[in-house]
């Protein structure tokens, strides 16, 4: 994975940032698009900030819900990307044993159900028990509280990314 400090990644054209930065947030481009405009950024954190604003304040409901949408189930096998692959790889979700599996696999279909979007949960050093524990306890939230806590891991999740990309 290629690094950049945050003074290579205000020289970027628009083009080479959303490249670099485009999958910080999963499948949507477009926040680094978007980002990008509000250059120079002080650092990692500036950074961050910017990329959350560029949700908060320029996606609208039906996009963030797009975006809660893209990001994979948890301990499910399926496609996702490389990124979630090695975060969820990190919280052990891919070595479970079958039981905790088919727990899993339940709990994400009663969220899924319920919610209409996949749970969504920044894993990187979180256990197993935590992340069930997390699934279990944000069932009993309403529709809009449990959309903003997944934009709120979503925030959490690109943090940890940006964290891996850049370096100070």
């Amino acid at each position: 994975m290629t690094s950049y400090t945050i003074s290579e990644a205000n020289r970027m054209d628009k083009g080479n940032f959303v490249q670099a930065f485009g999958a910080v947030f999963e499948e949507t481009p477009q926040i680094a698009e978007r980002t990008w405009a509000a250059k120079p950024f002080k650092g990692i954190e500036d950074l961050h900030q910017k990329m959350v604003s560029a949700v908060e304040g320029g996606m609208t409901h039906d996009e963030k819900l797009k975006l809660i949408k893209s990001h994979p189930e948890l301990g499910a096998k399926g496609k996702m990307a490389v990124a979630s692959v090695q975060e969820q790889a990190s919280a052990g979700l891919n070595q479970i044993a079958q039981e905790e599996q088919q727990q899993i696999y339940q709990l994400n279909a009663a969220y899924q159900e319920k919610f209409g979007f996949p749970f969504v949960m920044a894993v990187k050093g979180q256990s197993l028990k935590n992340i069930l524990t997390g699934l279990e306890t944000r069932l009993s939230n309403s529709v809009e509280n449990e959309m903003v806590r997944s934009l709120s891991e979503i925030y959490k999740i690109a943090r940890f990314r940006l964290d891996d990309l850049l370096i100070d």
